[in-house]
């Protein structure tokens, strides 16, 4: 049995679980901490195995990190929540929907999509290669961090969410990255989508490039019970980008009515 992974919280409600990106942690959610405790929600932002305090799992896959999130879920002692993913943590939140759908309440998918890049093998290598070649030049993830960042995000991004977000990616530990590169490439949940039957929340950013908002509209339209916003201004960082226009999107639809159970 894996460990339960480390996760900060706050407040109290309705769970709000919030799973961040390969460059995150749990600090990447700390402005929504604060907004949905204060809005009446227990705000819960893990560490993704191997992030922080959470230690690492063998092997990295998705069907892992799956399990270690139903793991705090169950720890939690809620029925269910109400799943928030960034990113890599989009991801997971889609592999927890389809592997144990009567966990989630309702979806939040950010700055995501539904397989990883194209499915050829040298594409994949090429593109772990592109990631890891500063690390293997011997950069820190700092240096990593100073780099990529400001490539993610668009002009109208608020220069405090920009500076949180190289601070949480020169915390992830060198190894870790390189699991999870590994494991992103792998990912493909194409053919659930139409098994999502909770009220979904898609947000993409104008400018982001990994995960396109022509790529997030057309998930949003294979998605039943989903609605689908684009953030003018922002690119792939949404929440830390514009936190009080993400905030106020999230609010909103959280507020909205539960959907009549059939």
């Amino acid at each position: 049995m894996t460990s339960v992974p480390a996760f900060t919280t706050l407040g109290g409600g309705p769970t709000v679980l919030m799973l961040h990106g390969i460059g995150g942690g749990h600090l990447a959610f700390a402005p929504q901490v604060e907004t949905l405790a204060s809005a009446g929600y227990r705000a819960v932002a893990w560490d993704m195995p191997g992030y922080g305090h959470s230690a690492p799992i063998e092997p990295y896959t998705f069907k892992g990190l799956a399990q270690s999130c139903i793991q705090l879920i169950e720890t939690l002692k809620v029925k269910d929540v109400i799943l928030l993913g960034h990113s890599m943590g989009g991801m997971v939140a889609q592999e927890v929907v389809a592997r144990r759908p009567e966990l989630v309440r309702r979806l939040v998918l950010c700055g995501t999509s539904p397989a990883f890049g194209k499915p050829d093998g040298d594409w994949q290598r090429e593109f772990i290669a592109q990631r890891t070649a500063p690390l293997d030049a011997g950069k820190s993830m700092v240096d990593l961090a100073e780099t990529l960042v400001p490539q993610m995000v668009g002009p109208g991004a608020l220069p405090e969410g920009v500076r949180l977000a190289t601070h949480c990616m020169g915390l992830v530990p060198a190894a870790t990255y390189r699991r999870a590169l590994e494991c992103l490439v792998t990912f493909d949940r194409r053919g659930n989508l139409g098994n999502i039957h909770v009220p979904t929340l898609l947000l993409s950013g104008e400018h982001d490039r990994n995960a396109p908002s022509a790529v997030m509209k057309k998930m949003a339209d294979a998605i039943a019970n989903s609605t689908y916003y684009e953030m003018k201004g922002v690119g792939h960082l949404q929440n830390l980008e514009a936190p009080d226009d993400f905030d106020g999107l999230l609010l909103n639809f959280l507020n909205l009515p539960e959907p009549l159970l059939h």
